[in-house]
């Protein structure tokens, strides 16, 4: 018999890719990276890890730079360097990641879509799968390598290399929203909605290059808030917590 501890929950994916936004790694209305956050975050991720998951995570970088904001704002930089700028945030991002699971004990691997081998290891989907099936964490940095795709698509296509079985979205909002919130607040939160039904009312979850993606291979996406203690191990659970976006019935 296995020495290991038994989870604590039943998890309802096998595989997960689970995208943090930049917003992720900082306090809330400031930049840079907070430590208290990124060790808050790792928690949560520890308690997946431990029951079995194979989990690969995605990392933005808009608490540093975002690659196309600062392009509109400063004429001296080219936009394709701006968004290079922004995927090298992101590594950043999972250097700081990468040392608080392995604080937590998570065995983790920081993989780069940008050749890096002097801090990580270079994105190739086998090996990737290779420490999934290892019980390491990955963690995904520089988005797709190139200039112009954002971290959401970045997500989903991993999310479709690596055949997961769910995409989470983890935000400071609780779902998706028919309007905004903040500005409406008699908006309707949605507990599921289909793919479709997000573009055709341009909701803004995900860019729609993403949105296809996910809806072309059939992966679902689950947008929830992250910073209620347990989310991340609700969503993996597969309880009703955030929004669900799936394919259309019929």
């Amino acid at each position: 018999m296995s020495d290991e501890p038994m989870p604590s929950f039943t998890p309802a994916y096998k595989r997960v890719v689970l995208k943090l936004s930049g917003e992720s790694f900082c306090r809330d209305r400031e930049g840079g990276i907070s430590m208290t956050e990124v060790a808050h975050i790792s928690k949560q991720i520890k308690e997946v890890a431990e029951a079995g998951v194979e989990l690969a995570v995605v990392s933005g970088g808009g608490n540093i730079l975002r690659g196309k904001e600062f392009s509109a704002v400063s004429q001296a930089i080219a936009p394709a360097t701006a968004h290079y700028m922004g995927m090298l945030a992101t590594v950043i991002n999972g250097l700081a990641l990468q040392d608080a699971l392995e604080n937590e004990g998570v065995p983790t691997r920081l993989l780069s879509a940008i050749r890096m081998e002097g801090v990580a290891e270079p994105f190739i989907r086998r090996r990737c799968v290779r420490h999934l099936e290892k019980g390491r964490v990955v963690i995904l940095a520089a988005g797709t390598g190139s200039p112009f795709v954002t971290t959401d698509t970045a997500a989903a296509l991993r999310s479709r290399e690596i055949e997961a079985d769910i995409l989470l979205k983890a935000t400071k909002v609780d779902g998706v929203y028919s309007e905004d919130p903040m500005k409406n607040p008699h908006a309707v939160r949605y507990s599921e909605i289909s793919f479709q039904e997000v573009l055709n009312q341009k909701l803004g979850v995900m860019d729609a290059q993403a949105m296809h993606h996910c809806m072309e291979h059939g992966i679902p996406i689950m947008v929830f808030n992250f910073e209620k203690d347990g989310n991340i191990r609700r969503a993996v659970a597969g309880e009703k917590i955030g929004t669900v976006i799936h394919a259309s019935e019929g």
